[in-house]
């Protein structure tokens, strides 16, 4: 009893680190590149959990409980010495390297000799990027509510998996265990293929096609039954893969100097895992495992709803939006630098706001544009000029 306490204690402090690693590593991924591939390079990061999610319990079966040691669990002390050992070595790895530091605050320079003009983005609302309250932040407030939704409805389909293939589909524990490896092959290939996907189409619009198929599917695997009701459900994984990071990325957007904190809230949707099987068991007690996955249905019902007006709201964009390459003052510029910058919209529209006073001070005598971040000058266009490239 001692030892399974002290176990207990220490898989806490393990789940606490993995997902301050998680938010760091995440968030970090979004930002370290083109802002307009954040999604794509996020993809490909989470791509390997999926990875690790099949090939770690097939290393355990073969090297650690087979023959003398399928009873034994003293070869697992093994395992999580291996795992602190290469956290160790991550941990060092962070300390001597010098990774790029990112600023949270989107601005660029006014002038490209001038490093004390400022100027600040703004989003498709005509505010300051992250000028707001964090409970002011809705297209992270909702992302949350996204994630939550889409952690528990793919907690869900992983959970009761067996169950189905077992109760409504006829296999045994051994066959629905083996579908379940295959489940999860899938999802992995799944994620790969969405990062070659999001490098050609918007996020949002990428989310909204796959939660579409996803409802469809788990609406066909709640009144399916045998090998198709299962290899149906199989396909399910293939498009949810991509949800998590795409949600992630999309859910901390612009979100300025609240990035940190907003990345964190968006992890806690996984929260959701914890709250969506109680239901769908519940479900499956009353009217059984086929008719449970209207469960998963509704969350991917949510992320469908996140995706379309996120879709709606910035532009209808289907092809993936390349940011302009600013490095100049010039009448109306975009928004470059900072954590997600505004790729996610219509830089055309609307790109850079500036701090009027600190503008003068490259460009002369004029005022911003509040909407849409040209300039109006009072002087001769030579002054202009001037201020801007001398």
């Amino acid at each position: 009893k001692a030892s399974f306490g002290g176990f207990l204690v220490c898989t806490w402090v393990i789940a606490c680190g993995l997902a301050t690693l998680e938010t760091s590593a995440n968030s970090y991924a979004v930002v370290i590149g083109d802002p307009a591939l954040a999604s794509a390079r996020l993809q490909f990061c989470q791509s390997w959990n999926g990875v690790a999610s099949f090939v770690g319990p097939l290393i355990a079966s073969k090297a650690f409980f087979s023959g003398a040691n399928a009873n034994s669990l003293v070869n697992v002390q093994y395992v999580y010495l291996a795992v602190a050992c290469a956290g160790a070595a991550v941990g060092v790895m962070f300390l001597v390297v010098k990774m790029p530091e990112v600023a949270e605050q989107t601005t660029r320079r006014g002038s490209v000799v001038d490093d004390s003009t400022v100027e600040l983005a703004i989003g498709n609302d005509g505010q300051v990027i992250g000028s707001g309250p964090l409970y002011k932040q809705y297209n992270m407030i909702f992302g949350f509510c996204t994630q939550f939704c889409y952690v528990g409805a793919q907690v869900t389909c992983a959970t009761f998996f067996i169950n189905y293939a077992t109760d409504a589909s006829g296999y045994t524990s051994a066959e629905a265990s083996q579908m379940l490896s295959y489940a999860l092959i899938t999802f992995t290939v799944g994620r790969f293929v969405a990062t070659a996907i999001a490098t050609i189409l918007e996020p949002n619009f990428m989310l909204m096609v796959y939660a579409a198929f996803a409802i469809a599917l788990t609406a066909y695997v709640s009144n399916g039954t045998g090998t198709p009701g299962v290899a149906v459900l199989i396909v399910v994984f293939f498009f949810m893969a991509p949800m998590y990071p795409t949600i992630f990325t999309l859910g901390t957007a612009n979100l300025g100097r609240h990035t940190r904190r907003g990345a964190g809230i968006l992890v806690m949707g996984v929260s959701g895992g914890a709250v969506f099987p109680p239901i769908q068991g519940a479900v499956a007690d009353h009217g059984g495992t086929k008719i449970s996955y209207v469960v998963p249905t509704v969350g991917f019902v949510f992320v469908l709803a996140y995706a379309a007006f996120h879709w709606y709201s910035h532009g209808f964009h289907v092809l993936r939006v390349k940011g302009e390459k600013v490095i100049a003052t010039s009448l109306e510029g975009g928004a470059v630098g900072g954590v997600i910058a505004t790729t996610h919209y219509d830089e055309k529209r609307l790109s850079v706001a500036a701090v009027e006073n600190v503008r003068r001070a490259s460009i002369g005598d004029v005022t911003v544009k509040g909407a849409t971040g040209g300039i109006n000058h009072g002087g001769k266009a030579e002054d202009f000029r001037r201020g801007s490239i001398l």
